[in-house]
């Protein structure tokens, strides 16, 4: 097994357009920022991004992370990763680190053992009709006692979290899918992690209407790897909701589960911003 690497490259926003507008220059400028935040979810892709080259399909089955956003990072910006050369085989803390400043900080590892697989639960789908409520405090109590739909979603070649960086050809083999098909089998097209975490992104985004907000902090644990065009379904819990400084804080469970069998391949806490101050 190999041991994992410092490595180095440019930051990618690939949703420029998303409905979370702190991801657009214009909005993220509004509130102090230099420019369009690079998501969450990808900046821990980046932390998780030795993990994979160094233990391959090991951690898309049974991996961990844990990581923390500590400061932006922002589209087209050169970053370093740092991993701790003096980390026990199968564990390493890593930073990220863009402009002079530490952007993020990770835990990633591969347990010696699994924890009890989460169950389906059978929640609703988010209907066709669904109307978003905005995300206020009281909202948010509701669906937190109340309970959130599911949410349906395909992992595919052509979603725009296929890739993490803008040439996938610096991706680990096993998560490039410009050229997964024809494939031999194990060999490439996996879901990658900032693709999984955004489903959990999604997810939150998805029940009230939020925008900005912005990705704080998660924990995850996978359970199997996500083979191309694999059909998923996201169950939500809401945990927690508190204020501080100002911004109105979620802290979120997400079991994501193969549409046909419903087995689990990933479980997230994820904590975040729903509410910025000023909003």
């Amino acid at each position: 097994m190999r041991f994992p690497g410092s490595w180095q490259g440019q930051a990618f926003n690939q949703v420029p357009d998303s409905d979370n507008r702190i991801h657009s220059d214009e909005l993220a400028r509004e509130y102090g920022f230099t420019g369009a935040l690079v998501p969450g979810v990808t900046v821990s892709m980046y932390l998780i991004h030795s993990a994979v080259n160094a233990w391959g399909l090991h951690w898309l089955e049974r991996g961990a992370v844990h990581a923390s956003i500590k400061s932006p990072l922002y589209d087209e910006h050169e970053f370093r990763v740092d991993v701790d050369p003096d980390t026990v085989a199968d564990r390493y803390q890593a930073q990220l680190f863009s402009d002079e400043r530490l952007c993020a900080s990770a835990e990633v590892w591969l347990p010696a053992a699994l924890e009890v697989e989460p169950e389906c639960q059978g929640q609703a789908l988010i209907s066709d009709d669904y109307v978003m409520p905005d995300a206020t405090p009281d909202v948010m109590a509701t669906l937190r006692k109340q309970g959130c739909p599911a949410k349906a979603f395909l992992w595919s070649a052509d979603h725009e979290m296929a890739t993490y960086l803008r040439q996938q050809s610096k991706m680990a083999a096993l998560l490039r899918t410009l050229d997964a098909e024809p494939r031999k089998e194990n060999d490439s097209g996996f879901a990658n992690m900032a693709f999984l975490l955004g489903c959990a992104n999604r997810h939150f985004a998805a029940v009230a209407r939020m925008s900005p907000w912005i990705h704080l902090e998660v924990r995850a644990q996978n359970f199997q790897a996500v083979p191309l065009n694999t059909a998923l379904i996201s169950e939500m819990t809401i945990t927690d909701l508190f204020q501080k400084k100002g911004h109105e804080f979620a802290d979120c469970v997400f079991n994501i589960f193969l549409a046909d069998s419903g087995r689990c391949v990933c479980s997230i806490q994820q904590r975040a911003i729903y509410r910025m101050r000023g909003s």
